[in-house]
């Protein structure tokens, strides 16, 4: 009996062993991943419907378990658009083994492109700057650039514009290298052939009142406002326009201003904002809206319903951008999943975990799939670092944003290919 007792503890030992040993993947991994944005604070418009279709998506992945018995565990900090904060975040992520980080601002994004490339970590960011892209290996924006969007829309200027003589443009930019960075290229567009004048450059700041600014323009003869920013102070815009009378009736008016804007100035969120200001207005970017109605419309709008979201947030494009950044992960992910590439490796190990980032990314050198949130398919490739390259042309009637047109910059694959 003593015999048979010791062998009994043995065993018993040798089990409990063997149950501590065996890594995380025996009984699934959690892979980590953290997000440092603006959920409150500066473009916190933006930033805050952004961070809660990251987490619905996750959630959802999560809940129907896309990924099997592996789980995504989405650390989610506010960092207020502050770059010391966001690199703080990223370290402190980093300490606690993420396998890739959503990132937000560009300011922060830009500081951290060295950091990115000495720890080989993907990175899928909020912002959508062109000079992401340069010397980075590890940056993969979701959506054409913000350079794509302001360039492409002054071709759709140039394009559309009646007169004899090249239009005369205005640009009202976020103060940061968020706002100023496609106003370079267009630059360098104009010096490749675009024909218009940019006649005046405004940096907003905090002013509630446009109604001097507006004014010079008209009188300066600008008839287009290229806008490069978020919808808070595009929409403070657009409503002193209307009450000034000064809001064209149609594209290009004489006298008048026609305004357009990238990426974060418009969608349902401007409307919400601007109200009828808002008709009149052109918008460039690279996802679906609910107001369309279609397919993507309508799962957008049932996630943002399964996890209780308000009708503010659910028709927010901002909401499904974060979406399609939580999307793309999950994309790599699975895509990593089913080749095996967690085989054999302890992700909470730092050396594994080290193997497996760069085994994730390689997986986005050759990714393509169609999210429902976006205009067209995400398609990376050893070269392409953007995703979804197609842009809608939108502009607001009784409303709603209606689509116009699908364009891709002419100038911008020039500018990209001559760095």
């Amino acid at each position: 009996m003593k015999t048979k007792s010791i062998l009994l503890n043995a065993l018993l030992v040798v089990a409990l062993v063997v149950a501590f040993s065996i890594p995380a993947f025996a009984s699934g991994n959690t892979y980590k991943l953290g997000f440092s944005g603006a959920i409150t604070g500066p473009t916190s418009d933006a930033g805050n419907p952004y961070s809660k279709g990251l987490e619905d998506w996750f959630r959802y992945v999560n809940d129907e378990k896309i990924l099997g018995n592996d789980r995504i565990d989405c650390a989610i900090r506010d960092d207020q658009y502050q770059n010391a904060t966001t690199k703080r975040f990223f370290e402190e992520f980093l300490d606690d083994g993420i396998v890739l980080f959503l990132s937000y601002a560009t300011g922060a994004n830009l500081g951290l492109k060295r950091d990115y490339e000495e720890v080989q970590i993907p990175v899928i960011p909020a912002s959508y700057h062109e000079g992401l892209l340069d010397n980075a290996n590890y940056i993969f924006t979701p959506v054409a650039t913000y350079s794509e969007n302001v360039v492409g829309l002054a071709e759709y200027v140039v394009n559309n514009h009646r007169g004899a003589i090249s239009p005369k443009v205005a640009f009202f930019i976020h103060p940061s290298a968020f706002g100023r960075g496609p106003l370079e290229d267009t630059k360098k567009a104009m010096k490749a052939g675009l024909k218009m004048d940019i006649i005046e450059v405004v940096e907003h700041g905090k002013a509630l009142d446009n109604t001097a600014m507006l004014k010079r323009l008209v009188s300066k003869g600008v008839r287009y406002v290229l806008c490069h920013s978020v919808q808070s102070p595009v929409a403070t815009m657009l409503t002193d326009a209307s009450r000034l009378g000064l809001t064209a009736r149609y594209f290009g008016e004489k006298d008048k201003l026609t305004f357009l804007g990238a990426h974060y100035t418009g969608g349902n969120d401007l409307i919400a904002l601007a109200g009828p200001a808002a008709e009149g207005f052109y918008w460039s970017c690279s996802y679906n809206l609910t107001s369309e109605g279609n397919r993507g419309a309508k799962k957008q709008l049932a996630l943002a319903k399964r996890y209780g979201r308000d009708a503010k947030a659910a028709n927010s494009h901002n909401y499904g951008a974060g979406i399609l950044a939580a999307q793309i992960a999950t994309e790599a992910i699975k895509n990593a999943k089913a080749a095996d590439m967690a085989k054999g490796l302890d992700i909470t190990d730092e050396d594994d975990l080290e193997v497996y980032r760069k085994r994730l990314y390689s997986i986005f050198q050759r990714m393509e799939f169609y999210p429902f949130v976006a205009a067209g398919p995400v398609d990376y490739t050893d070269t392409e670092r953007v995703g979804v390259d197609l842009q809608n042309v939108y502009v607001v009637k009784n409303g709603k944003f209606g689509k116009i047109e699908a364009i891709q910059s002419k100038y911008m694959k020039d500018i990209r290919a001559a760095k």
